[in-house]
């Protein structure tokens, strides 16, 4: 994660007020598409869009560029989402509830939750990330991954339950017709 700090701080003005936010942003884009320069990129655009100059905006600064990340990042993986989500649509989601009092461990790191989120396929992740860590509403985010909420719902569903299990370090195979991600098959 050093490297990548460097990277940013050579890439952007050190008095852009993302700089503080840069590598949790970083960390975001990294996450949904899962390539770090595709990610370092991203963070890079979305600074330099940065209305320093109208400071009644300022407050809103990072929700504002937590959004644009989200948007360029999916759109730099769109043909990825599109091939995963159509592996979603044959799959079987296990219907049995998640737990009602399952929550991250605070002794998770953020390796092991980086770790556990990429080695789910790119849609279910998405789905997972934008819900989960982002609090993005279902319609929202279906409407993010250009997919039917009920198609969305189910990849949250699914995507918890390879996390759980990645986070837990069990090798459980994911449900019936789903495939784990290509780039880590």
């Amino acid at each position: 994660m050093r490297l990548v700090e460097g990277v940013l701080r050579s890439r952007l003005a050190l008095e852009t007020p993302l700089m503080k936010n840069a590598t949790d942003l970083y960390w975001l884009a990294y996450l949904l598409t899962g390539r770090e320069e595709i990610s370092i990129d991203i963070v890079a655009d979305t600074a330099a869009s940065d209305p320093e100059e109208k400071p009644f905006f300022a407050g809103w600064m990072e929700a504002w560029a937590r959004r644009i990340v989200i948007a360029k990042a999916l759109a730099a993986i769109r043909e990825e989402l599109t091939e995963s989500r159509r592996r979603m649509e044959h799959a079987r989601a296990d219907r049995s509830p998640l737990p009602r009092n399952w929550s991250l461990s605070p002794n998770a790191s953020k390796a092991q939750i980086e770790k556990a989120l990429l080695a789910i396929d790119v849609f279910p992740r998405a789905a997972v990330v934008l819900s989960v860590f982002e609090r993005v509403h279902l319609p929202d985010a279906a409407t993010l991954l250009d997919a039917d909420a009920n198609l969305v719902s189910k990849a949250q569903a699914i995507g918890l339950r390879q996390f759980a299990a990645n986070l837990a370090g069990r090798d459980e195979r994911p449900a019936a017709g789903f495939f784990p991600s290509p780039a880590l098959a």
